[in-house]
């Protein structure tokens, strides 16, 4: 749609993200960022505690269109076998403010959080990696599964997980990909060229003196400052990498809780750009808490491919 255009009306609720893939979401995230956007300029979440857990509300605008995502997070929906993430996305002509499109809410942020770690470990995971361990064996785990397949030749997959259904289920649909898969124990960090943690973990899943100096993490499950999936160790070992630093600092208990005051903390768009050092001879940590630019890009991809 060009600038200034008029809006065409609603035209559809997408129940799913319209085919659009990772490594399109991937290239979508890219090519905002490439294109100029500041993620450090980007609204803030608003939070809002509910009985049934929080509501979240995240608008953003850049280029031809606006968006906003209201989403909420129920942690007793597993146990009703329903999902923890709930929500719709509502995609808006950005000259008018015209809706164009509403999304599943859910599904589009099951879509845009493994894209923002493919397109951060694209950089800072070495170009060999194989060997990824993965905490957690939800929605999120499969996502990053399959967008770390998409970007690293990886060979063998070691799940860790509190319940030994769900992570076998992983290990086996990772056996149909091809990969060598088992679960594991937090140890098997030891071993990892690449460790993503996408949990709901408070306290930290591992001992961050086990991971090799080679290796990235990348921590998506948080975006409370009181919580985090890994400790203080592995934040003093690694180079650190986040979406926004502003953003970060209110958000990423990772980082608040290990103290990284005065500390150079990267941010994406510096990453994708190349400005940044992706150093050698220590650990590369990224961490995401998920900003509404990002769902802003794959929902946008997601309308112009259905269109």
């Amino acid at each position: 749609m060009q600038p200034g255009a008029a809006a065409e009306p609603l035209q559809y609720a997408v129940p799913g993200t319209g085919g659009v893939g990772v490594l399109q979401a991937t290239a979508a995230i890219e090519q905002m960022l490439l294109g100029g956007f500041d993620p450090e300029a980007a609204p803030a979440r608003s939070a809002v505690p509910v009985p049934a857990g929080e509501l979240l509300m995240m608008p953003a605008a850049a280029g031809p269109y606006a968006g906003v995502k209201i989403a909420g997070v129920a942690p007793a929906n597993p146990a009703r076998g329903l999902p923890r993430i709930t929500g719709s996305y509502l995609l808006l002509d950005g000259p008018t403010l015209q809706p164009v499109a509403l999304l599943d809410g859910a599904a589009l942020t099951a879509l845009r959080t493994p894209a923002v770690t493919a397109v951060a470990l694209r950089r800072v995971a070495v170009p060999e990696a194989a060997h990824l361990v993965l905490f957690g064996a939800g929605p999120q785990a499969y996502g990053h599964l399959d967008a770390l397949l998409a970007i690293r030749p990886l060979t063998r997959l070691t799940v860790v997980a509190r319940s030994a259904g769900p992570a076998e289920a992983l290990a086996g649909y990772a056996r149909e990909r091809g990969l060598a898969a088992s679960v594991g124990a937090p140890e098997a960090v030891a071993d990892a060229d690449v460790v993503v943690c996408c949990t709901t973990a408070r306290t930290p899943l591992f001992d961050g003196a086990l991971v090799p100096a080679h290796a990235a993490v990348a921590a998506v499950g948080s975006h409370e400052p009181d919580a985090r999936e890994v400790d203080e160790m592995l934040v003093g070992r690694a180079e650190l990498y986040v979406e926004a630093r502003a953003v970060a600092a209110r958000e990423a208990g990772d980082l608040i809780m290990a103290g990284v005051a005065g500390r150079q903390v990267w941010n994406l768009a510096e990453l994708v750009r190349g400005d940044v050092l992706v150093p050698e001879g220590r650990p590369r940590f990224f961490k995401s808490v998920g900003m509404a630019w990002e769902d802003l890009a794959v929902a946008a991809e997601v309308y112009e491919t259905g269109r």
